[in-house]
């Protein structure tokens, strides 16, 4: 069905905690966390092995990241290293503390560190003739050929695992996925992702803080229910400045003709409209759309047996939340037919009698994809780690549309949510 529709910005706060990056960098470094075997690039070859969790805490602004390691390096280097002439071997043991500034490129965190500082745990030593001579007064100022490879190792690390992008796709196809808001009414909402926006991320404390921000339609459905049409691959994420606080909620209320038919058919179950003593009982209603209107077909018995044709415009009661029928009126040919057999059912008590009941709430429809919404704002985890929170304030009505294959009420809202993420597999 191909319909205009307003889009939905919904925006979503998003923390990350400290603790998170902490558990998924551990998770990216175990054992020999790094190796060089290659000595003629740079006259050196390096492994590190990490010998004990890493520690990830914010200061002053910067991740502070403690790393407990133990290293090996072999060097080939002239004169002016150490007085050395040779290849050597050098083992460190101990920990290094590292300071790094934050970014957050299209869902994937980056750091940029420096080694501040280095506690020794067992006192460095070099290689000679088969033995470790400790040479801690000689290699704590040399140790800036260890600072870079360390800081960019590290760095990698909190880039593969920081990569968040994967964890936000898989939220929104779990939100994606239409679900039903009302059992008797056949009511379904959908939920179609467009595009993403992100703004910059910020650290403070124990968190790291950005703005996310989801264009987005919204459907509600009448009848079976909606296929998922989420495709990760067609969303796209874009950096911007700023995103507006409160969620700007679009909906569009879709009611097909058969299953507007079959709620209007029920209105007439058990209902007999009386002219004198002529009756008359609607058995089943049927409409469609032309020329802008809805024709109404109402099969009765009784007095009439047959089917008379009603023409009328879509229209919305604010106040009752239901979808009515302005202007109603019997269809031309229609008039003409009565006019010569059934005269009285032109007048307009009964006209009145059957226009009430040519309507259909849509009041418990939107109560019920309220309430059942609700879920999906309150500590609601889609998947292990992340818990959604928010607030919905009452649906609005905007319009009323009407295509070749539906009556399209379009309703708005406005909100707040936020995600967060920590505790993730």
């Amino acid at each position: 069905m191909v319909y205009k529709t307003t889009t939905s910005i919904i925006s979503m706060p998003l923390e990350i905690s400290l603790k998170e990056i902490e558990n998924q960098t551990n998770k990216s470094l175990n054992g020999l966390i790094y190796e060089d075997n290659n000595l003629e690039d740079d006259k050196t070859e390096m492994k590190i092995w990490k010998t004990a969790p890493i520690q990830i805490t914010e200061t002053n602004g910067k991740i502070r990241t403690v790393l407990p390691l133990k290293i090996w390096s072999k060097f080939k280097y002239g004169t002016n290293f150490m007085g050395l002439n040779d290849t050597r071997e050098i083992n460190l043991n101990g920990t290094i503390t590292l300071l790094s500034d934050v970014k957050l490129n299209n869902f994937k965190l980056t750091t940029i560190s420096k080694i501040d500082d280095f506690e020794w745990s067992e006192s460095p030593s070099i290689l000679v003739s088969g033995k470790n001579i400790p040479i801690t007064y000689i290699i704590n100022p040399t140790l800036s050929i260890f600072k870079s490879k360390m800081a960019k190792k590290i760095d990698e690390a909190i880039e593969k695992s920081a990569d968040f992008k994967p964890y936000v796709l898989d939220v929104l196809e779990k939100m994606s996925t239409p679900f039903v808001t009302s059992e008797q009414y056949e009511t379904w909402f959908k939920l179609i992702p467009i595009e993403v926006y992100v703004t910059d991320a910020v650290l403070e404390k124990k968190d790291i803080k950005m703005d996310l921000g989801l264009k987005c339609n919204m459907q509600t459905m009448v009848g079976l229910k909606p296929k998922n049409t989420f495709d990760r691959n067609a969303i796209s994420f874009k950096p911007v400045a700023k995103i507006p606080e409160k969620i700007s909620a679009h909906i569009a209320a879709i009611s097909t003709y058969e299953s507007a038919s079959r709620i209007i058919t029920n209105n007439f179950k058990g209902k007999e409209f009386a002219s004198g003593k002529r009756k008359i009982t609607v058995q089943k209603v049927d409409l469609w759309q032309k020329d802008g209107k809805i024709i109404i077909a109402l099969e009765m018995t009784g007095s009439i047996d047959g089917t008379i044709y009603l023409s009328g415009i879509p229209n919305y009661n604010a106040i009752t939340k239901e979808i009515f029928f302005d202007q109603m009126d019997y269809v031309l040919n229609t008039k003409g037919l009565l006019t010569k057999t059934a005269n009285w059912l032109l007048q307009g008590v009964i006209l009145k009698k059957i226009e009430e009941n040519c309507r259909y709430s849509i009041k418990t429809n939107l109560d019920e994809a309220k309430k059942s919404m609700l879920p999906y704002l309150t500590n609601y985890s889609p998947m292990k780690g992340v818990f959604v929170n928010g607030t919905m304030n009452d649906f609005e009505f905007e319009k009323v549309e009407i295509t070749n294959k539906a009556i399209i009420a379009f309703i708005s809202t406005t909100g707040k949510m936020n995600v967060k993420i920590d505790g993730m597999e």
